[in-house]
């Protein structure tokens, strides 16, 4: 376990003010949301750090552990990459070849239809993200160190509770839907 957090925050003072400016409104929202907005901030700066030091950025990254998740041949096309990942379509292109030249992964076509290509680790792609994921996952346990085991979990539970209620209220606002461009531009997991 390590340093014991603040006992206020910055959030807090934000629903402090709300309190007093307008006592007849439930601001709670605000703890949550305002408190995962300054986490992905905080998270990204942290790990694009990780990234950086290994030549990778966080969109390079999604994309060899996307493909190192998907078990061999650790390949995939353009389309899947961008369904399974933070990426755009268009924005798939330029980072593979980007990678290609990184010799991360390299494209190959079917022998069935020449037509389908795949982008594929290569070794030298497969031993980066493999050495990077694991300094991922150390980093991101150092983060969340002042949580227990099952903290973590509840936390994650609590966080599927709320994805699914955003989307649920996205359903039935369509005109308020963000699309999945936005979407993906908070970043996958890995």
């Amino acid at each position: 376990m390590g340093k014991q957090p603040e006992t206020t925050d910055a959030v807090d003072s934000i629903l402090d003010d709300w309190a007093r400016e307008r006592p007849e409104l439930d601001a709670g929202t605000i703890g949550v949301f305002g408190r995962v907005a300054r986490i992905i901030i905080k998270q990204r700066a942290i790990e694009n750090a990780v990234f950086e030091k290994h030549g990778l950025t966080l969109a390079s990254f999604d994309v060899l552990a996307n493909l190192r998740r998907s078990g061999e041949p650790h390949r995939k096309t353009a389309g899947e990459l961008a369904s399974s990942s933070m990426l755009t379509t268009g924005g798939i292109t330029f980072r593979l070849d980007r990678m290609e030249e990184q010799n991360l992964i390299e494209r190959v076509r079917t022998k069935t239809d020449r037509r389908v290509v795949y982008a594929q680790l290569t070794p030298h792609g497969k031993k980066v993200i493999d050495s990077i994921f694991a300094e991922h996952l150390d980093t991101q346990h150092q983060m969340l160190e002042g949580l227990t085991s099952k903290e973590i979990s509840q936390l994650s539970l609590l966080l599927k509770k709320v994805s699914a209620s955003i989307d649920q209220f996205e359903a039935g606002h369509p005109s308020l839907t963000i699309g999945e461009e936005t979407t993906k531009a908070t970043g996958d997991p890995a």
